[in-house]
């Protein structure tokens, strides 16, 4: 049985389809005929300008040019699993748009919904490795396209289809307008029974610990799968550690919660239920998008109707491939992949 089933809140017409299933587990995505993508998100996409080399950015001669952003390196993960993602928002009529929409359409993303603002440009994000160990980041997102995202530009049809629908804090710190769309978003989820996921993504540069923990905790009572580190589950909840962080977080209404700790794995209270799962050791090449490789993961698991545990390692296997590479989304796992990080025999294929 799909674990999007076991909700008595989801109407029949979301439940899942077994051939869906076996064709996201082919990796071919959702049949284009009237079914709509298994995830679907909405925020802020940014263009990412980095130094090729670990230093103090003002002596870079050259600068790599990308993309980055929460919810769109989500859709990006869980594509490569093999479900079907959409990712809505709003980019500035400039090169930085073009190059964020023709990024996600290249990895197999549905950007038919996005939103091109003729006035408001794309924002941009500034990334340094100061160290090999440090990795400091820098937005120019004041007054961005994606920062004048309105209830609006939500994709209500496409969110009543989906299997479920991706949020974060971060598009909800944006604006005023920005948070209404996010609950727009939530409101068109769970009216149509449609799960709805939410990593809090608390960023200092958006707001203060105090306007975060009091915006993000209704978004929390209306999830039914939350991630959060230690530091942004007591934004919203007590607890005297991980299982208790999230248990806590689970106590507020989330079916599922889940703590990411980074090298110390993570911790889940899912249905009553306490897990424990250890980080896959690697080294880490650049921290930045392993959170979002967890949540891809653990999201494409869940549609499946895989167990918690399996979940789980997903997300930790995703989280895992993802720091051993440049790049916000670039070193996000296939299925393959997922296979491979596990192995422990050959390490020449």
């Amino acid at each position: 049985m799909s674990a999007l089933s076991e909700d008595d809140r989801q109407p029949a017409g979301n439940r899942p389809d077994p051939a869906g299933d076996e064709r996201l587990l082919a990796g071919n995505g959702p049949d284009p005929v009237g079914e709509g993508p298994h995830l679907v998100t909405i925020g802020e996409s940014l263009a990412r300008l980095e130094g090729p080399a670990v230093g103090p950015l003002r002596h870079a001669r050259t600068l790599d040019l990308g993309v980055a952003g929460a919810e769109s390196n989500v859709a990006i993960g869980f594509r490569r699993l093999g479900g079907g993602a959409a990712w809505a928002g709003r980019v500035g009529d400039d090169e930085f748009g073009r190059l964020i929409q023709m990024t996600l359409a290249g990895q197999g993303v549905d950007v038919g919904r996005v939103i091109v603002d003729p006035v408001a440009p794309t924002a941009l994000l500034i990334k340094e490795r100061r160290t090999g160990r440090l990795t400091r980041v820098q937005y120019y997102r004041s007054g961005s396209a994606g920062s004048r995202l309105s209830p609006q530009d939500v994709p209500e049809d496409l969110i009543r289809r989906a299997r479920v629908l991706h949020v974060t804090g971060i598009t909800a710190a944006l604006s005023d307008d920005a948070h209404a769309a996010v609950h727009a978003a939530v409101d068109t989820a769970r009216a149509a029974g449609v799960p709805v996921s939410l990593d809090l993504n608390f960023r200092r540069a958006l707001w203060t610990p105090a306007e975060a923990g009091a915006r993000l905790r209704p978004l929390v009572m209306r999830s039914d799968v939350v991630f959060a580190t230690e530091v942004e589950a007591r934004l919203v909840t007590g607890g005297a550690d991980a299982s208790a962080l999230a248990a806590g977080l689970a106590a507020l209404g989330p079916r599922e919660a889940i703590v990411k700790r980074g090298v110390l794995g993570a911790v889940a209270c899912c249905d009553g239920d306490l897990y424990d799962e250890p980080a896959v050791p690697v080294e880490t090449v650049d921290p930045v998008g392993a959170g979002d490789a967890f949540a891809a993961a653990y999201l494409a698991e869940r549609v499946l109707g895989r167990p918690i545990p399996e979940r789980l390692s997903a997300g930790a296997s995703a989280g895992a491939f993802a720091v051993t590479v440049q790049g916000d989304w670039e070193g996000l796992p296939s299925r393959e992949d997922l296979i491979l990080m596990r192995a422990t025999d050959d390490v020449v294929r």
